[in-house]
C-alpha cells in the first residue's frame, strides 16, 4: 500500500486513499495559524468566502446562522481579552464571529403572528448551532484555498455575554466560536499536526471499543515526535486530553453557558 505523503504526514502512519484532487489538498493541509502579517484582506476576499460558507448545508434550510466580520482593531483587542489573551486576534486583519443565530427566526414569525415555539428547545439551539459550524468550515477550506491561514478560537465562549454586548447582538443568538483569517507570517511556519489514527475515530457497523487503546497508545507516540520537532514541551495527546477536561477549572467560565444563554434569550427545554 502506498499511502499519500500528505495523508502520511495527517497521521503519521500509511492508510489506504484514493488520488488526492486540489479539494482534498488544500484540506489536508490544514494547520492553524497563530502568526500573522497585519496585511489587510484583498477586496472580495470576505464575500467569497461567505459564499462558500452560504454554500454549506443548512437543517431544514433554516439557515440558522449569521457571521459578524470584525476588523476594527480596538473591537479586536477587546475579543483577544476575552478569549485569554490569543494575540493572534489581534495580529490578523479580521476575525470572523459565527453566530447561532435564532432572532431572525424569533423576528419573521412575530410578522407572522406565529408564537415560534419551538424556539425554546435544545434541539433549536443545536440546529443553529451546527449549521454555524458547517457555515464556519467551509469559510475555512475556502480562505485556505486562497493562501490564507486560519486558526479556530472557542475563547470566545468565555464570556458570551460580553461578546454580545460587544458586537450588539440581539437576544436569541449567541457567538459559537470565531474564526481568524489573515496572511501567515512566513518567519514563524506552523506544520501540520498529527490526527488519531483511523482505528479510533472510524468504526465499521458498530462501534470498535477493542481499538481505542493501540490507537491512542501510537497517537500519542505521534504527538511526543511531533512537538519534539516543533521545539515543544513534551506531552503526549493523552496528558493533553486529561488536562483539558481534569475539572471545571479547564473550560474557563463555560461552565457557567446554561446560564449565561438563558439571559441572553436562548431557552433549551
Amino acid at each position: 500500500m502506498t499511502t499519500d505523503p500528505k495523508v502520511f504526514r495527517r497521521y503519521r502512519e500509511d492508510v489506504a486513499t484514493v488520488p488526492l484532487n486540489e479539494t482534498l489538498e488544500t484540506m489536508l493541509d490544514h494547520r492553524s495559524v497563530r502568526h500573522y502579517l497585519p496585511d489587510a484582506l484583498d477586496e472580495g476576499v470576505l464575500e467569497t468566502i461567505v459564499a462558500a460558507a452560504s454554500s454549506a448545508p443548512t437543517s431544514s434550510n433554516v439557515q440558522a446562522w449569521s457571521v459578524i466580520a470584525v476588523q476594527n482593531p480596538e473591537t479586536r483587542d477587546r475579543l483577544a481579552e476575552i478569549a485569554g489573551g490569543q494575540n493572534h486576534i489581534r495580529q490578523a486583519p479580521m476575525i470572523l464571529v459565527w453566530i447561532a443565530d435564532l432572532a431572525r427566526a424569533k423576528v419573521i414569525g412575530t410578522a407572522a403572528n406565529e408564537e415560534m415555539a419551538a424556539l425554546d428547545y435544545t434541539e433549536t439551539f443545536l440546529l443553529a448551532a451546527i449549521d454555524a459550524a458547517i457555515a464556519g468550515q467551509n469559510a475555512l477550506v475556502a480562505a485556505e484555498s486562497l493562501g490564507l491561514g486560519t486558526v479556530y478560537i472557542g475563547a470566545l465562549r468565555n464570556d458570551p455575554e460580553a461578546v454580545a454586548g460587544l458586537l450588539g447582538l440581539p437576544p436569541r443568538t449567541m457567538a459559537v466560536f470565531g474564526l481568524v483569517i489573515g496572511h501567515p507570517d512566513p518567519a514563524i511556519p506552523s506544520d501540520v499536526k498529527p490526527r488519531l489514527p483511523q482505528q479510533a475515530v472510524l468504526h465499521h457497523e458498530t462501534y470498535a471499543v477493542e481499538a481505542q487503546p493501540p490507537a491512542v497508545e501510537r497517537h500519542d507516540a505521534a504527538t511526543v515526535a511531533f512537538r519534539t520537532e516543533q521545539n515543544l514541551p513534551r506531552q503526549t495527546w493523552s496528558d493533553l486530553l486529561v488536562a483539558r477536561l481534569r475539572d471545571v477549572a479547564a473550560l474557563k467560565g463555560r461552565d457557567k453557558l446554561r446560564g449565561a444563554l438563558q439571559r441572553m434569550g436562548i431557552k433549551m427545554e
